[in-house]
């Protein structure tokens, strides 16, 4: 999940993304003080380990 954090005239919004691709094309249309993260669950499954 992607998360967009905007900080404008004293207010904070957030707006979540599935996919960077999204997210980015949004972020250059957002206006004010505004940070792009990627959020990643710690039991998400590219975490699980593989018996081999």
């Amino acid at each position: 999940m992607w998360v967009i954090t905007v900080y404008s005239e004293g207010n904070a919004k957030m707006f979540e993304f599935d996919t960077e691709k999204e997210a980015r094309m949004a972020f250059e249309n957002i206006q004010g003080c505004k940070i792009l993260s990627e959020v990643v669950y710690f039991n998400d499954p590219c975490f699980s380990l593989v018996a081999g």
